[in-house]
């Protein structure tokens, strides 16, 4: 069959730069390996030229690859299943980007093109290390390929092709038996992009994110290189990789805790979700390996340690890519991808790497220098490694409890999340928090090898002084009252305040104090600072997290959840100003953005005091990919101490009219109830001056004089009529929309006993209503400054680092 309108040469050039790719990976592998096996001068350089050809080769295929996907993309080209599946026409242009990496096959493809970055660095800095260390970058550049390659090879899968057409992937669905299918409304659209990655934060998070994953290689490659040559002078060298590695990592991985804070509405920015927890755990034992590799290089201690921790960060990294693509968790995090059918490919991706780093780490373990003497307790080095230790343990944990869906499926056990999964992880990490930081504030007082008692006592005397005084304030005076679990987890967390106030203060001590206020050379000191304000930052956001949107009106538009409690949700009805403890707001309109496909929500605060106002803009955006109902976006108000955070938990949609009045008799004085409260019948007026607008002087008119009370005492007049002329009689209900509530007057039923006859329906059809959820997030900025102090103080140790290697070289 001739199928209309499809671009064939996009897909077979990008399958080709595919194929080019793996192909010229596998050479270089080759060709690095021989020449870090070839002690042949001559021969040696013959095969870094034919290896670095090859990596010249490999790195212009991926970014034919990538320009040939961005091309298809962009041009709508649906019969890809790549392109149909992860865009769509009226998907705005600045998403474009995003829908590389919504698939795994885009998340290889840029993890590849930075690994092409950092190898091209390596190429040129690495010196006598690039055939060793670019073998292993080469080997994942290969593996990284076949990921790509999409063929089946004895029958098993190997890769995922993006550049498949649609009816290739897909061949038994009927539309595909039109040669015009390209045409049809479904096709043409597109599938969309996941609505939770329409977020500038989607565009710019993963790039960085997966800079940081990519950079990981290279601490391990140099650990790998070092024991195949049986030589540790790797470890210089790889301390300002491992810097920029923990700085980019840690950057991206804060960059997906503000997408989850302006994107995802279980109100914050951390909830331990295992595609989190996959990115943190090699972060956390990066910054172990970082700190063990400082040690070796002051006192040669923690050689095996450094060795140790490089290996397992990367392939803690291989582990979270096969626990977040494999399909495993899918029922477990909402950032996890879907099975491709490739989890035996992304097992081996982890094993073809660990097994043998961690065999010739055994291997030549004895052979690693170590030092027999045991290092003094009054030591920098020996809490350096203790802190590391503590790290490395609260790694364990963390990546243990993620875990749990693959021991299910290993094991056929039935193990259940926890209630709580926060607290399951906050109650042990609070106590990982007070002793990594003690131990910031107080290591670099100390000196290597051994410290003087009153040289140390002298230094950290008035650092310490100031952190008590300041943490006992903020105990005392912040309204630290989170008491919901209890008061063992309340004063664990004043504990933690005190040694996150103690790793600011005593780290921001040191830098005039013992370094002279040499700022330039202070770039450790500078991210432990950045380090204790995170960590305050998250105790102080989290633990004096408030709820500010009790319900008062009574309305409940949905039952408890898990997730959610009406009693924590309030209720507006469009246009009414509704009490909300210290702010009185009112729903005020929604619109459309047909081209963010978004519908706002404008929410206007107001406080009682006068003395703030402004509005905020939550909006909502219909789900796709098959998941039913609406994704909620939130929005928040910013000030220098709290952040005030809206999201839609419930709205009302547009629809018909159902409900039925039901008719009741009352006389002057009568009681009738609704469900949220009662209706009073005080008087029968005729021919009223104040409702004259509604009748013509030839008309009759009686209209109701009621009062709507509902169950919080809220009071709301209620006027329903009937006019008469002649032998007709029209009626005119009035409504409360507050309440869903509309009466209307039926008729007099006996004029001598002066008994009238209403109906009254509740109806929330009647109402334009929303239902939000407001949180109030004391101190968060301290949470974001603490990010860019860390990475800031991450980027001054890399220059100066890199400074003082290029002085030693002249």
């Amino acid at each position: 069959m001739q199928y209309i309108g499809e671009h064939l040469f996009p897909g077979q050039l990008g399958h080709f730069f595919s194929v080019l790719s793996l192909v010229a990976s596998l050479v270089a592998t080759i060709a690095y390996f021989k020449a870090n096996r070839t002690d042949e001068l001559s021969g040696k350089k013959s095969w870094v030229r034919i290896a670095r050809f090859s990596f010249l080769l490999e790195t212009g295929s991926v970014l034919g690859i990538f320009a040939s996907l961005y091309y298809i993309i962009s041009n709508h080209y649906h019969e890809y299943y790549y392109a149909w599946n992860h865009s769509s026409r009226s998907l705005p242009l600045k998403y474009i980007l995003s829908c590389f990496w919504e698939g795994s096959e885009g998340s290889f493809l840029l993890w590849s093109f930075w690994h092409c970055v950092l190898g091209w660095v390596l190429i040129k800095t690495s010196k006598s290390w690039e055939a060793g260390v670019m073998t292993v970058v080469s080997f994942a550049q290969f593996c990284l390929a076949s990921m790509l390659i999409g063929i089946y090879f004895f029958g098993a899968k190997v890769g995922s092709n993006p550049f498949i057409l649609w009816r290739q992937q897909m061949p038994e669905i009927p539309l595909f038996s039109d040669p015009n299918y390209l045409q049809l409304p479904r096709v043409f659209e597109g599938n969309d992009l996941n609505t939770l990655l329409q977020n500038y934060w989607m565009v710019i998070h993963p790039p960085v994110l997966f800079l940081g994953f990519a950079s990981t290689i290279v601490p391990f490659a140099y650990a790998y290189a070092g024991l195949e040559k049986n030589d540790h002078s790797w470890v210089k060298t790889s301390l300002p990789w491992a810097s920029f590695s923990a700085a980019v990592l840690g950057t991206g991985i804060m960059m997906g805790a503000a997408w989850a804070y302006e994107s995802l509405s279980f109100g914050g920015y951390w909830a331990w979700d295992p595609v989190e927890n996959a990115s943190l755990v090699p972060w956390i034992t990066l910054v172990a390996g970082l700190h063990t590799n400082l040690i070796y290089k002051s006192t040669g201690y923690s050689l095996r340690s450094t060795y140790f921790f490089y290996i397992i960060t990367f392939s803690l990294v291989l582990y979270s890519t096969f626990l977040t693509r494999s399909g495993i968790l899918g029922d477990t995090s909402v950032h996890a991808f879907t099975d491709l059918g490739m989890n035996t490919q992304l097992l081996l991706f982890l094993l073809i790497f660990l097994i043998p780093a961690l065999a010739m780490f055994f291997y030549r373990y004895k052979k690693i220098p170590f030092i027999a003497k045991e290092e003094s307790s009054y030591s920098r080095e020996f809490w350096m490694f203790i802190g590391s230790l503590v790290l490395f343990l609260a790694a364990i944990i963390i990546i243990a409890k993620t875990s749990v869906p693959v021991f299910n499926k290993l094991f056929g056990t039935n193990i259940a999340p926890p209630e709580d999964p926060e607290y399951a992880y906050n109650q042990i990490q609070v106590f990982v928090a007070i002793i990594i930081g003690i131990l910031t504030a107080v290591t670099q007082y100390l000196k290597y090898k051994d410290t003087p008692n009153a040289y140390f006592g002298k230094k950290v005397g008035i650092p310490t002084l100031i952190a008590i005084v300041l943490s006992v304030c903020i105990s005392l005076f912040g309204n630290i009252n989170f008491e919901k679990k209890g008061i063992g987890f309340l004063a664990a967390i004043h504990v933690a305040i005190f040694a996150s106030v103690y790793a600011i203060v005593a780290n921001a001590s040191y830098i005039w104090i013992v370094m002279k206020g040499k700022i330039k050379i202070a770039g450790a000191s500078v991210a432990h600072v950045g380090f204790g304000m995170v960590l305050l930052g998250v105790l102080l956001s989290s633990s004096k997290k408030a709820v500010l949107s009790w319900n008062t009106t009574g309305v409940a538009v949905f039952k408890k959840e898990k997730n959610e409690d009406p009693a924590e949700n309030i209720t507006l009805f469009k246009t009414v100003a509704t009490d909300m403890g210290k702010y009185m707001v009112t729903y005020a309109r929604d619109t459309f953005n047909e081209k963010e496909r978004k519908r706002f929500y404008e929410i206007h605060f107001k406080s009682k005091d006068g003395k703030e106002e402004f509005s905020l803009y939550p909006d909502i955006i219909k789900n796709n990919k098959g998941m039913e109902g609406f994704a909620a976006n939130p929005a928040a108000k910013h000030y220098w101490n709290k952040d005030i955070f809206v999201y839609i938990s419930s709205f009302q949609e547009n629809k018909p009219d159902t409900a039925s009045f039901r008719n009741i008799e009352l006389q002057k004085g009568d009681t009738t109830f609704f469900s949220n409260g009662l209706v009073i019948l005080n008087k029968v007026s005729i021919n009223p001056e104040e409702q004259k607008a509604k009748f013509d002087k030839d008309e009759t008119a009686l209209f109701l004089d009621m009062t709507a009370i509902s169950k919080d005492g809220r009071r709301y007049p209620v006027n329903p009529g009937i006019i008469i002329k002649g032998s007709t009689m029209r009626k005119l209900p009035d409504t409360v929309k507050a309440q869903s509530l509309i009466i209307q007057f039926n008729k007099v039923s006996d004029p001598q006993t002066g008994k009238l006859e209403i109906g009254m329906k509740e109806s929330s059809a009647v109402s334009d209503l929303v239902t939000l959820k407001v949180y109030e997030f004391p101190m968060i900025i301290v949470l974001w400054m603490g990010v860019v102090v860390m990475v800031t103080g991450f980027g001054m140790s890399i220059a100066d680092r890199v400074k003082k290697a290029s002085l030693t070289k002249v």
